[in-house]
């Protein structure tokens, strides 16, 4: 691998016909079918891709027409991935959770002339969509879908978009790529919708190529890359963050890609894949910590002191200030403690990497104890999306997200706002003029400036620390600012607490909306001779007291003007299912607040 080669490619298309030249038959793509793990191959893939590329020019779109992609993470997602770009065409991936409601909005907002969609079960929400839009002309199945037959689109099989002559397919393509430049749209990634209606990103193929840019450049400098790296995809890949570092980064480095099951057999395919880089949310470090600690609790007082032992090392490490101790102890460790939680995670891992929301120190600390290097990185979709991302070298700093990536330019406005300016800037929202002005501001001098909306500064290593974002900051009635992040992620550190959101705009005084661990929530019923009904035991004033003797264990730590007051319990988990959780498991604050606004206000008058 030649990093001179991302600056080199023209798109995206073109470098991974490069790395597929480099790797030929070597497996690319890895998907588990009847107990066994089976590849394709890079130059298979070329095939299909070209293949494909031709099929979907034959029915008829033009360059920039826009397709829809509806489907779990699979080899097929890659491949028509790289084949809706190699017909000069714009992908516009969109989550697998959609309502109907929202593939309609996507759909009139992308104008999408054609949609993939991969099973019968995601189709039942599309197909009203497009029907009553009326604007995909055709539709591709990956899977025999018989409730597709008839209506006012073509239908497609999959398989069938592979006939013809694959060289001729080949040649059609490598004749359409001088064409594609690093400024022409390559994608339309929808925001997750946050804060309400979700917007599309236009990203560029430079934006993508610039983001692949830097990180494989901290790959390959910091842990030293090789033809086996391993990555196991399991994060949404209509999710920027996925879709940039689990697919196009391991194009990029020549890497292999397995597809995991589900979130429910993660643990068992990490074991069997043995991945070299993960791609990681905070909420899954979070459980995996959880279950982490109650696994080595299990093992004995030996294990268990090891543990802190190790956690209170650690922390000193980040902070710089370690004991001669540590260095016998590290010693202890890795004979005893880390290899067998090592082993839990493949016993290849180089780095875990973490984006997509902000990790609480505490649990970076925890897995840096644990024998594994865990990177927090910082990003947006609208910038690709990664910004920066901490580098060993330079040394992990666990409350910095590390310095900018290469070719990127960080700035700190006079409000504190992190601006971000680079070829890894998006060129607007689409069809959304109004909103790309809000964010992309013009300097005569300097250029064009993303405003990212957070709030941060620079340590004295040139490392970025995120604070707050400006549109989440609570400002209570005395004009004091409180980051909820900080004290939602305190909460959930703790055994009773699963989930947590604060509230406290303009109020007194900060109030949460608590979701109970149900772990621990069983554990409590059987140890005071309660029967295990969750929604019930939260009516027990004594289980309210341990609730409330775990927030003020938090509390203890916190300024007076964060300290949660009051709390109230929520109905159900939050969940993707139920619209209160992103895709990339961020709280969705403005649909918490529509469902439990009344109760929360409640709090200020008892």
């Amino acid at each position: 691998m030649d990093l001179a080669d991302f600056d080199k490619s023209a798109n995206l298309v073109s470098l991974f016909l490069q790395r597929a030249g480099e790797r030929g038959d070597a497996p690319m793509l890895w998907t588990k079918s009847g107990g066994r793990w089976k590849a394709l191959s890079w130059i298979e893939a070329v095939r299909r891709v070209c293949l494909l590329a031709g099929s979907l020019r034959r029915l008829g779109l033009q360059p920039g027409d826009r397709v829809l992609i509806v489907s779990e993470n699979r080899p097929e997602w890659c491949i028509a991935d790289l084949a809706i770009m190699a017909a000069s065409c714009v992908t516009v991936p969109t989550y697998t959770t959609n309502t109907a409601r929202d593939h309609m909005h996507i759909l009139e907002n992308s104008g999408a002339r054609a949609a993939i969609v991969s099973s019968a079960k995601l189709a039942k929400m599309l197909l009203p969509a497009i029907v009553q839009t009326d604007l995909c002309r055709d539709v591709i199945c990956m899977e025999s879908l018989s409730l597709l037959q008839g209506g006012t689109f073509n239908v497609h099989a999959w398989d069938a978009m592979f006939e013809g002559d694959a060289a001729a397919a080949r040649a059609e393509v490598e004749a359409r790529l001088p064409a594609i430049g690093r400024g022409d749209l390559a994608c339309i990634v929808y925001t997750s919708g946050t804060g309400g209606a979700p917007r599309g990103v236009r990203q560029h193929h430079g934006m993508l190529l610039r983001n692949v840019a830097g990180a494989a450049e901290i790959i390959a400098e910091d842990f030293g890359w090789n033809p086996g790296e391993t990555f196991l995809s399991f994060l949404p890949l209509s999710h920027a963050y996925e879709h940039t570092g689990g697919q196009f980064l391991p194009i990029g480095l020549g890497a292999q890609i397995y597809y995991a099951e589900g979130l429910d057999k993660l643990a068992s395919n990490i074991e069997e894949v043995r991945p070299t880089i993960m791609i990681v949310v905070p909420r899954l470090f979070e459980v995996l910590r959880t279950r982490i600690i109650k696994q080595v609790e299990k093992q004995g007082v030996v294990a268990r002191r090891l543990m802190e032992w190790a956690t209170a090392s650690a922390a000193r490490k980040d902070q710089g200030r370690r004991h001669l101790t540590d260095y016998p102890l590290d010693l202890l460790l890795d004979r005893t403690l880390r290899p067998k939680v090592q082993k839990r995670f493949g016993g290849r891992i180089k780095a875990l990497v973490s984006g997509g929301a902000p990790l609480n120190p505490e649990i970076g600390t925890f897995f840096e104890a644990m024998g594994l290097t865990l990177l927090q990185g910082y990003g947006q979709t609208e910038a690709g999306p990664v910004i920066s991302v901490n580098r060993p070298k330079a040394g992990v700093k666990m409350d910095t997200v590390g310095p900018p990536l290469r070719g990127v330019q960080v700035r700190i406005a006079n409000d504190g706002e992190i601006l971000v300016s680079g070829e890894l800037v998006m060129h607007g929202y689409w069809q959304n003029e109004a909103a790309s002005a809000n964010v992309l501001k013009t300097d005569p001098e300097t250029g064009t400036w993303l405003h990212t909306g957070d709030v941060g500064h620079f340590d004295g290593k040139g490392r970025i620390r995120i604070t707050d974002r400006k549109k989440d900051m609570i400002v209570n009635d005395k004009g004091d600012n409180i980051s909820p992040q900080k004290v939602e992620s305190m909460l959930t550190l703790r055994p009773e607490i699963a989930q947590a959101m604060i509230s406290g705009d303009r109020r007194p005084y900060v109030v949460s909306l608590i979701v109970p661990d149900a772990d621990w929530a069983l554990q409590w019923a059987r140890d005071n001779g309660e029967t295990f009904d969750f929604k019930a035991l939260q009516s027990l004033p004594a289980f309210r007291t341990a609730i409330r003797d775990a927030i003020d264990r938090v509390n203890a730590d916190l300024s007076l003007t964060e300290k949660v007051r009051r709390f109230t319990f929520a109905e159900e988990p939050f969940s993707i299912e139920n619209e209160e959780m992103t895709p990339s498991l961020k709280i969705r604050r403005h649909k918490l607040k529509a469902r439990y606004g009344d109760r929360l206000e409640a709090l200020y008058r008892t």
